[in-house]
Parts: structure tokens; C-alpha cells; sequence
């Protein structure tokens, strides 16, 4: 019952609260990044849901799309823009994304949505993954972050897929609060800790 009905209308109703409430917030935070940013204060990119059904994300842009002479965009730490480094700190960067759980597309907790490039790179076991929503905030997250290994982080996934429960929700939910809070297990640049999927695996076999 809880996985099928009460859970989404929880992230509805949440989601629908929330931003009214934090939308002072957020007008703010997008006035500061359209500057910082050049006119452009939200990230988007498309990333597999439900089902591997593809949607587009909604973040906080944190990075500037600055490139070397040769065309090409520098490293991540180079284009952090100091609000950006700030939003990212705080988690903030994540506030858009309660559009996409209005949407259906998210939940509240779940497997982080990662990218599409990723999809051939995963395990029979992995791919279970995808068979709820993506969440903006998970137990892969509320457990090292960015700073688990590729296979801890999974393994945490699908256990949460075949353990999802009310209890094992609010846990994640006060863990995520406490976290964010203590700034705990936040990594400003995740490509300096976490290599990416496709090239861990690739090289792995």
C-alpha cells in the first residue's frame, strides 16, 4: 500500500508545500545565479527514471561554461562560481528538483537518477534501480555520498528498492536533514573522488 498509493501522494503533497513555502528561496537563488551565471541559473539534463524512462532533471547551475582555447570546458573546480560553491555546499542546487517530483518524474527518496551513458554499464541486479522513481535524496546518499565506491553505492540502491518501507523512509529522511545540516559527506567536486561508471567499468574489465 504504502509503495504503490501513499508514497507518491506523500511526495505531491510535500513537494507542493514545500515550494510554496521555500519560494522566496528560490526566487532569490535563481536572481543570484542568472547573474553569476550569465542568464542562466538552472541545470538540465536528461537522466533515466522509472523504468528507464528518460526525463529531464532540474538543478541549481553551480558552474560556468567557460572554456579553454580550445573549445573545450575547463575542469569542474575551475567553473564553480563562488554562490554556486555556496548552493552546492548547502545542498540548495537540489531545491528544483521539487518540480520534478510534482511531476511524478522524482520522488523524495530514492536512487539518485544518474546518467543515461551509464544504462549498459550495470548489472542484472543493478538495473532493479529503475524500478521506482529517482529520488533527490537516497540511502546510497545518506551513507557516504560521494564517498562510497561504485559498488557500495549500487548495492545500497537495490537495497533500498527490496526493503522500501515507511520506517526505512523517515530514517532517510532524518539522515539526509542531519547531514545536510552538518554539511556532512558533501564534496563540492565529485569527479575528485568518484570516478565516473562507464570508465570505472570499462577499465574494471
Amino acid at each position: 500500500m504504502y509503495r504503490l498509493f501513499i508514497k507518491r501522494s506523500i511526495d505531491f503533497f510535500g513537494a507542493l508545500l514545500l515550494i510554496v513555502i521555500i519560494s522566496p528561496l528560490f526566487l532569490i537563488l535563481t536572481l543570484l545565479l542568472a547573474i553569476a551565471n550569465k542568464g542562466t541559473p538552472f541545470f538540465v539534463q536528461k537522466r533515466p527514471g522509472k523504468n528507464e524512462h528518460v526525463f529531464k532533471i532540474l538543478k541549481f547551475k553551480t558552474m560556468n561554461d567557460l572554456k579553454d582555447e580550445k573549445g573545450v570546458l575547463l575542469p569542474d573546480a575551475k567553473r564553480l562560481t563562488k554562490v554556486g560553491s555556496i548552493v552546492r555546499k548547502t545542498s540548495l542546487d537540489e531545491i528544483p528538483q521539487l518540480l520534478n517530483v510534482l511531476k511524478g518524474e522524482m520522488s523524495f527518496i530514492g536512487p539518485r537518477p544518474l546518467l543515461i551513458r551509464y544504462l549498459p554499464y550495470y548489472t542484472k541486479e543493478e538495473k532493479k534501480r529503475h524500478l521506482i522513481r529517482p529520488g533527490i535524496t537516497g540511502l546510497a546518499q545518506v551513507s557516504g555520498r560521494n564517498l562510497l565506491h561504485w559498488e557500495d553505492r549500487l548495492k545500497k540502491d537495490v537495497y533500498y528498492i527490496e526493503n522500501l518501507s515507511i520506517v526505512l523512509d523517515v530514517k532517510i529522511i532524518f539522515k539526509t536533514i542531519s547531514n545536510v545540516l552538518s554539511s556532512k559527506d558533501i564534496v563540492i567536486d565529485p569527479s575528485s573522488t568518484l570516478q565516473d561508471l562507464d570508465e570505472y567499468r570499462k577499465q574494471k574489465n
